[in-house]
This record gives structure tokens, sequence and C-alpha cells, in this order.
């Protein structure tokens, strides 16, 4: 502990000067970057202090900042070097000086000194900082020869020292009847950047890590999450012993044969951890929740049902493999759309609203998207909404539409506990404005046609009688066009914290962040302009990346 806090303090040092030179010579990281040759987060490593740049960058950096290498690495001035070099000649001198005295005695004079005197030349002391000097050879001998036996041997504390922090993949989970990498119509129409581009390809050639989700469009978000592991892993889904007998379906699922992020949740030679930051797109945020809750607390029950063979997601102590959770447009406290698309309709109404929204009108029938029922009896052949609703997977409540509903959030927040390790982030986005004769809220010109009058039936639905259990008052009214804004923001039984631009985000809380312009589809390109939609995720990926490391 005592080498790791050294070694931070020396780098984080490091890192400072790099900063203030950067600011003083008016460049950004993009732009010191250019110059070195490197990525601009390896000078974000720099100045974070996690990583020390290679000497011949830090030369590099010397002669265009105009400093001493001497300056970069200990922060001493040319002024100071000279009054050491100054300091050292005056000593020698002295010395100098002193013999040559010493040579002119006679004799007869030497033969006069007294013995006590000889004793006490002998004990004179050393100059202070040639016993500051030995003091620290010792400790680093004492250390070095002692350090690496608890940690693992001199390789893997040489891994600690020299690794560059461990990147921490991005892992993007669609909302309900959205598709990811994999989907036939991702070929078409990305969800992630949908009419901007693949919005994974563009962060790739960042150099950021990035894996896209292929989770059930209209699971639950408990059936969501199971997959969601199992494909994270590359290993056979398993929906829990408990869980399917309660619902009527098979245990197990899917087998995904590579893992679409490797080495999730283990150990660099350095001993770092690999960790994943989640982000998720309407009901993908709800999924996202669930699993990382799952991860840290696992399902007591699903652990008495299946004691011998419980899938490793159901026995919790796991919580630290997620970094962040990151939710857009999420119905947290579920969506009053539920209730003015008359409750069941809700799935034909969202299928409509999906064909018309991405573009692509036989995407149902021609097998573009796989609805991921297996265990529900559905195969992919029968990929269309007649055999969806005339199902009874669509009549229960282990489905998306029911999680989807206030009634069926509130249980679902009931199973979810935020992570002391995570850090939660959630975006909300508002297309409607107080309507200036009622107490509506109306759409504004911007948002996408297919979602006015959604907007309009959301913005306009209020129910706070005795016999709703979840009353919905006139916050609820602002929207984005499926998810109210009030219910985007954070979950309910969560304490929300107003983000203020510049400060440091804390693990085990809620950040709410500032609610945006724009309707449902805008935060992933279906409704907003190509810089835009790049601007926004850099600008999340730099929060995020910017929290610090457990």
């Amino acid at each position: 502990m005592v080498t790791e806090n050294f070694e931070r303090g020396v780098l984080m040092n490091i890192g400072e000067r790099i900063f203030e030179l950067r600011k003083a010579s008016g460049m950004s990281q993009e732009e010191l970057a250019e110059k070195l040759g490197v990525s601009r987060q390896s000078v974000s490593k720099w100045e974070s202090g996690n990583v020390m740049p290679d000497i011949d960058k830090a030369v590099a950096m010397c002669e265009l900042f105009g400093v001493s290498t001497d300056y970069l690495l200990t922060g001493r001035t040319v002024e100071a070097d000279a009054k050491t070099e100054s300091e050292i000649e005056e000593i020698i001198i002295g010395d100098e000086t002193a013999q040559s005295q010493e040579n002119n005695i006679t004799e007869e004079e030497t033969e006069n000194i007294e013995q006590p005197q000889k004793a006490q030349d002998e004990k004179t002391e050393k100059p202070a900082y040639f016993k500051a000097i030995a003091a620290i050879l010792a400790i680093v001998l004492v250390f070095g020869a002692i350090l690496p036996i608890p940690l693992g041997g001199y390789k893997k504390l040489w891994a600690m020292l020299t690794e560059d922090p461990v990147g921490y993949t991005y892992v993007l989970v669609h909302g309900m009847g959205g598709w990811g990498e994999g989907a036939g119509i991702n070929d078409i129409s990305p969800y992630w950047g949908s009419f901007t581009g693949s919005l994974s390809a563009y962060l790739r050639s960042l150099d950021y890590e990035v894996a896209e989700a292929n989770v059930g469009p209209f699971s639950s978000a408990w059936d969501r999450a199971c997959e969601l592991y199992a494909q994270l892993n590359g290993t056979t889904v398993d929906y829990g012993a408990a869980h399917s007998k309660a619902h009527g379906h098979d245990r197990f699922g899917r087998t995904y044969t590579k893992a679409i992020v490797e080495g999730w949740g283990s150990e660099t030679e350095g001993g770092q951890l690999r960790k994943i930051n989640l982000v998720g797109h309407s009901f993908g945020g709800n999924t996202i929740r669930l699993l990382a809750s799952l991860m840290e607390y696992g399902a007591k029950e699903e652990v008495k049902a299946s004691p011998d063979d419980v899938s490793e997601l159901f026995t919790g102590g796991k919580g630290e493999y997620i970094n962040s959770v990151v939710t857009l447009c999420s119905p947290h406290n579920g969506s009053t759309l539920y209730y003015v698309v008359d409750h069941g309709n809700l799935v034909q109404t969202a299928l409509g609203v999906l064909k018309i929204a991405g573009g692509v009108t036989d995407a149902i029938q021609g097998g573009l998207i796989d609805f991921q029922l297996d265990h529900f009896g559905i195969a992919s052949g029968q990929n269309n909404t007649l055999d969806l609703l005339n199902h009874e997977f669509s009549s229960g409540t282990d489905n998306a539409f029911y999680d989807l509903s206030p009634d069926g959030a509130l249980k679902l927040n009931e199973k979810i506990k935020t992570v002391d390790e995570v850090c939660y982030i959630s975006y909300a986005y508002s297309t409607t404005q107080k309507s200036a004769l009622t107490h509506n809220q109306v759409p504004i010109l911007a948002t996408m046609p297919v979602l006015m009058p959604l907007a309009t039936l959301i913005g306009s639905y209020t129910d706070t009688s005795d016999s709703a259990t979840v009353k919905i008052d006139e916050s609820w009214l602002p929207n984005d066009g499926l998810v109210n804004v009030v219910s985007a923001r954070c979950p309910s039984d969560e304490t929300p914290h107003e983000y203020v631009s510049g400060e440091e985000i804390q693990r085990g809380q809620w950040y709410v962040m500032p609610t945006l312009t724009g309707d449902h589809g805008t935060v992933i390109g279906m409704n907003g302009n190509k810089q835009m939609t790049h601007d926004f995720y850099i600008n999340l990926i730099k929060l995020v990346d910017s929290v610090e490391r457990p």
C-alpha cells in the first residue's frame, strides 16, 4: 500500500505538471496528442496520473514546452538546479582549501595536535543531505526486497508498476423492440446511431472498447438481464429455476459460444479488474439496473431452488465487475403510455412505432428482428405480431409490457438495489411544452411525427384516484413521446442528486443530468444530427472515465 500510494503520488504530480504546461501553451489534449503522435486517451491518462509517459514522449514534451526533463519529473526549476550545483561546488572548494592548509602545517605543529581533537574530527557528522539519501536508499532496498513476496513476486510487482490502466468496455443495451449488432435489421438501420450511422463503429475508430448486446426485444427485465449476463460471459442463458417455474417457461435458453466482452471480471497481471460500463436506452436502462443488482446481491430464491447448479449471476458478490450504469430515457418508474393505449394494445402500438420510426415496414414479417422467445415456445419463424398477441406470453407479467406499466415498474424496483461500487447516471429528454390553453403538455414541432400523438396522449393523462396504485399527477405530463420525464430521471425509491457541471461523481448514488430537449429517439441518433449525437457520447464517456477508480 505504501509503494502504491508513493507511485500514485509521483504520477499525479507529473500529470499535474503536464496539464499545467499544456494549458499554459493553449493546447487541447487532442492538439498535444497530435504533436506527440499519440492518442488523446494517452494524454488523458498522463494528466490523470494513471500512467507515466514513455521517456521519448517525456523528452518531446519538454522540448515542446521549453522546460527541462528534471522539471517535468521532479518539479525543480532551472534556478533550483543551479543553486544545488553551487552548493556542491562550495562544499568541494571548502574541502580543497582545508586540505591545502593541512598540507602546509609543519611537522612540529602536527606533533602538537592533541589526540582528542583527532578523535573529534573523525566523529564530524556528514552533511544532512547525505543522511537523507542513505535513508531513502535503505527504504528502497528494504521495500524492494520485501514487497514482491506478498504481491506475488517480482513479475507481478513490475506489472503493477508499469501496466497501463485497463480499459473498461462500454456495453450498449437497447430498449423494448430494439436490437443490437448481429440482428438482421442492424445492417439496414443500426439501433445505436440510427440515421447518423453506427455509433459503435465511430467510437471504436477513436480507440474506445464498445460492445452491443442483443437481448429479447419484448422480454421482461429479468429475462433480458439473464440473457445479457450469458452474452457477456459467452455461456448458456439460465433464467433461474424459481423464476422459470413461476412463469411457465423453460429454465435454459440460448447458448452463446463467444463472450461479447472477453475476460470480463478477470484480473490483469498487475491485479487490475476488467470491468464494464453499462449504457441502456429506454427499457435497456431497467435491464442494466437489474443486472447490476443481481451481480452484487444475487437472488436467494434461485439459490434455494437449485443449490447444486445455480447460475453465478444469482450468487451475488460480483457488483464490482460493473463500473457504471448509465440510463438514457429509461422508464425507471414505468410509462403512462401503458394506460393511454389501453393496456394490452401496447404490444401492437410498440411494434407499429418500431416499424415506422425505423423506416422498415416489413421488419417483423421478414424475420429481420428476432423475438428471442424460444424459452416460451415461440420459434424464430413465428416472428409476427399476431403470434405474439395470441400467445400467453403477452397476457402474463413476465414481459416488457407489464414491466413498463407504472404498477409493474413498482414491483420491479422492489427487486433492484443500488450497488455501492457502481456509478449511476441518468439522462432524461423532453419533447413537450405546457399548452397555452390547458394544464396539458403538447409536443414541440421538432418531435418525430410518429411520436406526436403519443406525446400528446401522455401529456394529458393523470390519475390520482384512490384506486390508482401509483398516483399520476401533473408532474408526469412532460415526456419524450414514449417515457415521462419524471420516470426517466430517477427510480422513485432513490434520492436524485442533481448533477452540477464539473463536480466529482461519487459511487452508489443517482446523478441526474439536466433534462435535454429532444424526443425518445434523439439520444440514439434517430432524430438528431451526426455531430450532436457523437458529441453527446464523447462527453458521456469523458464523464464516466473521469470518475476515480476504487
